[in-house]
């Protein structure tokens, strides 16, 4: 198992109750094929933008209620009506893969985290929005959550989205560290690198941490499943730095006996968090 934001949708989970699978199913179907328009494939640029402009105006066809649309949407019109869920989230998601398709950078962690506000944070919003547990604090939580694990996912995909003209490491930082280009595609794994990447595993680590009592809050199935996340995102940090770092030779993945270890630490994250907020 790797980490990715859309693959956090507990589509197949057995902790995800059986009332909510369609929806969720409806909602993941969205997002992940409007991001395979962005990504997959090898269209133009102008065809993607095609492609994902259609998904905006059949967002504007739900919101007119209107029954001519391809059954992919009709399926998420019916779990908008039926949950009341916000449109926005739904077009924040579409306004981050436009983005994927003519952004291949960013100059600032600021530029990059407002790409994760619109391309992760609705996930957990619409969950939440599912389980009627949209409060200001769980939403800030959430957002925490996962702007960490997309920032998680760009951490270990360093090399994969080189391959693909982008560079999700922020260009201020990589100045900073002494860090250039010529580092990622020469796989080079230096002081300097190891130097960088430190500190943007431990800035993500600190972002987890700080949405984490969020899955203590939750209540139930709910609450187990998003500590399982939460210890995934923090397993894979946690593999980036046994690696010493270097992602192009070892990207990290999530076996069995990491399992153990994130079910074990899910069990005892309301003693560990308190333990780190004392110490804090």
């Amino acid at each position: 198992m790797s980490i990715d934001h859309y693959e956090n949708f507990p589509v197949a989970s057995v902790l995800l109750p059986r009332r909510l699978r369609p929806a969720v199913q409806a909602i993941y179907a969205f997002a992940r094929s409007a991001d395979d328009i962005a990504d997959e494939g090898e269209a133009s640029a102008e065809e993607r933008l095609c492609g994902l402009a259609i998904y905006e105006d059949a967002l504007t066809g739900i919101e007119n209620q209107r029954t001519d649309l391809a059954p992919l949407f009709l399926s998420l019109a019916a779990v908008i009506r039926d949950y009341r869920l916000p449109i926005q989230p739904f077009r924040d998601l579409l306004s981050a893969f436009r983005q994927d398709v003519v952004t291949d950078h960013y100059e600032s962690f600021g530029a990059l985290l407002d790409y994760c506000r619109r391309s992760a944070n609705p996930v957990g919003c619409l969950m939440l929005e599912l389980y009627g547990a949209a409060t200001s604090a769980n939403l800030r939580d959430s957002d925490a959550i996962c702007s960490s694990l997309q920032l998680i996912n760009f951490w270990q995909d360093v090399a994969i989205d080189w391959n693909k003209a982008r560079i999700y490491l922020p260009l201020e930082d990589l100045r900073r560290f002494g860090v250039d280009e010529t580092h990622i595609a020469n796989a080079q794994v230096d002081d300097a690198w190891r130097a960088l990447m430190r500190f943007e595993v431990d800035r993500a680590r600190t972002m987890m941490l700080a949405g984490a009592p969020l899955a203590l809050r939750l209540p139930g199935r709910i609450g187990w499943e998003l500590r399982l996340v939460v210890q995934g995102g923090l397993r894979i940090l946690e593999r980036i730095e046994l690696n010493g770092y270097d992602v192009f030779r070892h990207r990290p993945k999530l076996g069995p006996s990491d399992w153990l270890v994130m079910l074990w630490r899910a069990s005892r994250m309301k003693f560990s968090l308190s333990r780190m907020a004392h110490v804090g």
